[in-house]
């Protein structure tokens, strides 16, 4: 995970506990509140239009229609839009229509119902849909899934809103400004001298951060199954799903820490690299994106431009797109 260090350059942060994870605001002192209530807007917003855990989310009842044409809100729409983006620009290795997958795996409900383990079988391997089975029309913002099909939005909504946070802030406000959502951050506006510090964490339970670099713009983002996994039955699962196989993604990294021109670029990237696995470090270096990549042991592999504290990290200009 990532957590930011407001300890230094009179940075100021706001906490607090949602979308099942920490959530932060690092800005400058005159701003925090202003900055926090946006914040809390933002959360509010994402939850209520893109978690499959509540039942009136707009996600939900698209879900639940699968097979016929929804018309949907705007921000339904963007965030689909975007997670089609993403799933295009990793050659469909982060895909949306996983949903039906995960609930299979056991992961149906908060993760607190699901970390005590889930009765069950492993399913059989099968490739989810499809992103390219989604149907959009942007003139009258109408979406069809295919029947049976069901949406997640876990690898691109959060970081989504954390862009959007930022970014609100920053023009409404005119501060520099970090968010970070559980370990997906992105920063806009005037960084502090030196950047903004931000911990990379091994795990979400580790004590303190095994290194901490320094980001003036874009995004980071963070994947891994440190803390996200479970027993289905006899097996032990996670919540990265690989869409060729609608299973768990075999294990290779422990946590994948990316940088991007935004953050959801950058936990696109980070996502894609659990699914890859070996295969993920060329994959990244051939996109010119600064990574972090920890094996199941303990030891760390870098792709170039990944800093140790200084300079402090700018938004790469090519990525995933």
């Amino acid at each position: 995970m990532t957590e930011v260090d407001a300890s230094t350059h009179n940075q100021h942060v706001y906490r607090t506990r949602a979308l099942g994870t920490i959530a932060e605001v690092v800005t400058d002192a005159g701003a925090l509140f202003e900055a926090s209530e946006m914040l809390e807007r933002e959360l509010e917003r994402i939850d209520v239009v893109a978690s499959r855990f509540r039942s009136d989310s707009d996600l939900s009842r698209l879900n639940a229609a699968a097979g016929s044409e929804v018309i949907v809100g705007e921000d339904l729409f963007e965030a689909i839009d975007v997670a089609l983006a993403m799933a295009e620009a990793t050659g469909g290795l982060v895909d949306p229509t996983v949903g039906a997958a995960m609930n299979s795996l056991g992961y149906d409900r908060d993760f607190a119902e699901v970390l005590p383990g889930v009765d069950g079988n492993l399913p059989p391997a099968r490739a989810v849909p499809g992103w390219r089975s989604v149907s959009m029309d942007a003139g009258r913002r109408a979406v069809r899934l295919p029947a049976q099909t069901s949406l997640d939005l876990g690898a691109t909504a959060k970081a989504l809103a954390a862009d959007r946070a930022a970014t609100a802030i920053h023009r409404s406000l005119g501060c520099g400004v970090l968010v970070s959502l559980g370990g997906d951050a992105s920063a806009a506006g005037p960084a502090p001298v030196g950047g903004f510090a931000i911990g990379i964490a091994d795990t979400c339970t580790s004590p303190a951060p095994a290194e901490v670099i320094a980001v003036s713009s874009g995004g980071l983002a963070s994947s891994g199954i440190g803390v996200r996994h479970w027993r289905l039955g006899a097996h032990q699962v996670h919540h990265i799903v690989d869409p060729a196989t609608g299973l768990s993604a075999a294990p290779c990294w422990r946590m994948v820490s990316v940088a991007a021109a935004t953050c959801v670029q950058a936990n696109a990237a980070s996502t894609a690299a659990m699914v890859l696995g070996a295969r993920a470090v060329d994959w990244l270096g051939a996109r010119g994106l600064p990574a972090r990549l920890l094996r199941l042991d303990g030891t760390a592999v870098y792709t170039e431009g990944w800093p140790t504290r200084e300079p402090a990290l700018s938004a790469p200009e090519s990525g995933v797109r």
